[in-house]
């Protein structure tokens, strides 16, 4: 919950915001980053504790950053690759059987330039189910990646894509339908 319109004199969120946000980057760094690529199921507790909604046979690797435990939604089966960004100031949904590949930034955070105090602005990003995000994708707040979609590696995607499409580019365009063979 943002606390503060104007950025330039004090925080967008409050005091026990922070706290936990303290308290997750410590657990993290001691007990998350640090764990055996294998342990994915310790690391899906770790998230739990903090607020997390993982699903069943979910694959966190240890290098991922996650801002806010509490903002994620993992649901089953789900896969997030080493080097991945979800930066939950916001909530962040990912789907079933969805796969965040190494390098992706998931951003559910921005700043409104329009407005004197640039106040924080956070909304919502949906993954849904069976989609795949290649190495290095950028996904703006606010957007829905449609059911079975794959986003071509280094794809910026600043608005809604199509399910069961294959997107790419600067920005994110549908490309071609995907199909899947048998």
């Amino acid at each position: 919950m943002q606390v503060n319109e104007d950025t330039y004199t004090g925080p967008s969120f409050s005091l026990k915001n922070r706290v936990a946000r303290l308290t997750w980057n410590v657990v993290y760094i001691i007990f998350f980053r640090i764990s055996p690529r294998p342990l994915h199921a310790w690391r899906s507790f770790l998230l739990r504790l903090f607020g997390a909604q993982i699903g069943r046979s979910v694959h966190v690797y240890p290098a991922v950053r996650i801002w806010a435990p509490w903002n994620l939604q993992i649901k089953d089966e789900g896969g997030v690759g080493n080097g991945a960004i979800i930066y939950t100031q916001g909530k962040i949904t990912i789907g079933k059987r969805a796969i965040i590949s190494q390098g992706v930034h998931l951003c559910a955070g921005t700043h409104d330039y329009t407005k004197k105090g640039h106040p924080l602005l956070t909304a919502p990003i949906t993954v849904e189910d069976n989609v795949w995000l290649a190495a290095d994708v950028f996904v703006h707040p606010g957007v829905t990646i449609g059911e079975g979609a794959v986003i071509g590696a280094r794809s910026v995607v600043v608005k809604d894509m199509p399910a069961w499409t294959v997107c790419a580019g600067h920005p994110c365009k549908p490309i071609k339908p995907r199909v899947i063979e048998g």
